[in-house]
């Protein structure tokens, strides 16, 4: 990323923790809680503990850790707050890292388009029946 100038990565990152609602957990291999950070209570996770499990803490991601060496991205994913959001896993020396993206304004967006697209079919399904009476 060294072509990429400061100022746009500092941009983005600022971008990122302020119109996404950015939180991260640190989780070592065995599955404990290592670290945490960022606006996790947007995401409705409070009253974590150091070293404990974390699947115990934070149901959503039973069965994903640990990793295996690959990253996994998971758009648009409704978690028990009822916010939507963006799940990015990946691995490094550390630990298994969980990013979450606040991703509500994505999928209000996307629904309203579903929704247009919807309408736009029913508008044309009766201006068919009409033309065939």
């Amino acid at each position: 990323m060294s072509d990429i100038p400061t100022p746009i990565i500092s941009y983005i990152l600022n971008f990122l923790k302020e119109a996404r609602s950015l939180a991260y957990l640190l989780v070592q291999k065995d599955g404990c809680l290592l670290a945490w950070g960022g606006k996790l209570a947007a995401f409705g996770i409070t009253n974590l503990r150091q070293g404990e499990n974390v699947v115990e803490q934070v149901f959503f991601l039973e069965g994903l850790l640990p990793l295996d060496d690959i990253s996994l991205f998971l758009p648009l994913i409704k978690i028990e707050s009822g916010i939507c959001t963006d799940i990015h896993i990946f691995s490094s020396q550390e630990g298994d890292w969980v990013l979450l993206l606040d991703s509500t304004g994505d999928k209000n967006y996307l629904s309203l388009i579903q929704q247009n697209t919807n309408d736009y079919s029913l508008l044309q399904e009766k201006l068919t029946n009409r033309q065939n009476q």
